[in-house]
């Protein structure tokens, strides 16, 4: 939910009395609306990677209910430091995703110094066991691809397998990144329940969730189209609460890890279907 292509991208050189509403929302399998603000730091670094620094912002608004659908906007803006210079990166995405209707669309742009590296967009379907994608940005295509969960199915699906103890489960997704045109097997394991710590209650950035208890989740991505030993090309893992609010991110992108930590949030709705 977190996937950033344009990070990987420069690394390859191119550049709350809603709390009993939403308690219930999240005991009937809903998704809170809401936006959350996670403050970006560099935890490591390999030489390989260039990097000397980098900090940023991601901002995720999530919003919408299961029966009339989820909008997502999400930014994320970072400042890299190469030792020679100062990039400022900057990844903007929308999306909407119809469950019942089994219909995803996307828009993606990203930016190098307020100068655009790519614009995509375009929609995704359900359609006889396939995903069919029509592109219209940055030129129209039609291709096909294989049964794949669109990014708020998946969450709902993580969200379900930790309720049964399920630890280990894999799922291929599609969420338009990189030039919407692939899917990605991932793997995604899921640790016991857990309570906060009393420092984690006292958090007061993360609102009506610091009390709760949450699960600690980790998802692999794989490109299954890759020589030689299949090894993830890039790993997020967070502590998810059952309404599917996330915090303590850490996104591993092989040759360098980000860390980011819920500095806002703010409840939008209950997610209720009327």
């Amino acid at each position: 939910m977190f996937r950033s292509s344009l990070a990987m991208a420069l690394v390859a050189g191119s550049a709350v009395s809603l709390t009993a509403a939403i308690a219930n929302a999240a005991v009937a399998g809903g998704l809170v609306p809401h936006r959350a603000v996670y403050d970006i730091q560099l935890k490591q670094a390999s030489e390989r990677s260039g990097i000397e620094g980098m900090r940023g912002r991601m901002v995720y608004e999530f919003s919408g209910s299961e029966c009339a659908g989820y909008t997502t906007n999400f930014r994320f803006v970072t400042r890299i430091d190469t030792g020679e210079q100062i990039r400022v990166t900057d990844q903007q995405s929308k999306t909407f995703e119809d469950l019942a209707a089994g219909k995803f669309r996307f828009e993606t742009k990203s930016f190098t110094d307020d100068q655009m590296d790519k614009d995509v967009s375009g929609a995704a379907a359900d359609e006889n066991g396939k995903v069919m994608i029509e592109l219209e940005e940055p030129a129209p295509r039609a291709l096909e691809l294989a049964d794949s969960r669109f990014p708020a199915e998946h969450m709902l699906e993580v969200i379900g397998n930790a309720r049964k103890g399920k630890a280990l489960f894999e799922a291929r997704i599609f969420d338009g990144s990189e030039d919407g045109d692939k899917s990605y097997l991932t793997t995604t394991v899921v640790g016991p329940s857990r309570k906060p710590t009393a420092s984690e209650a006292a958090d007061k950035s993360t609102g009506l969730v610091a009390g709760e208890a949450y699960w600690p989740v980790s998802i692999a991505y794989f490109d299954e189209k890759a020589s030689g030993d299949l090894l993830p090309i890039y790993t997020q893992s967070f502590k998810l609460y059952e309404n599917g609010i996330s915090r303590d991110l850490t996104l591993d992108y092989g040759d360098f890890i980000l860390t980011g930590k819920l500095t806002k949030l703010e409840v939008l709705g209950t997610g209720d279907c009327h």
